[in-house]
């Protein structure tokens, strides 16, 4: 069974920990992909700060967590749940 987790209250260090093992990496503020520029919400093309960043659990689609990304990304991968 998956359990999920809200990543809004793990620590700084932790968060970075974890977009590594996904592939991408953090300044610290944002998040940042492999090259180290900084990784853009697919849905409205704003960079993705570290304590705004939004992780769909089976995924590595990072998002920024506003409520539009959210609801574009259920638009298009709504079949996945």
């Amino acid at each position: 069974m998956v359990e999920l987790m809200s990543i809004g209250k793990l620590s700084k260090d932790t968060k970075i920990l974890l977009l590594k093992e996904l592939g991408y990496d953090s300044d610290g503020t944002y998040v940042l992909k492999k090259n180290k520029n900084k990784h853009l919400d697919k849905y409205t093309g704003d960079k993705i700060k570290l304590d705004n960043m939004f992780i769909f659990p089976g995924s590595t689609i990072i998002l920024d967590n506003n409520p539009l990304s959210i609801n574009m990304f259920f638009e298009e991968y709504g079949d996945v749940f």
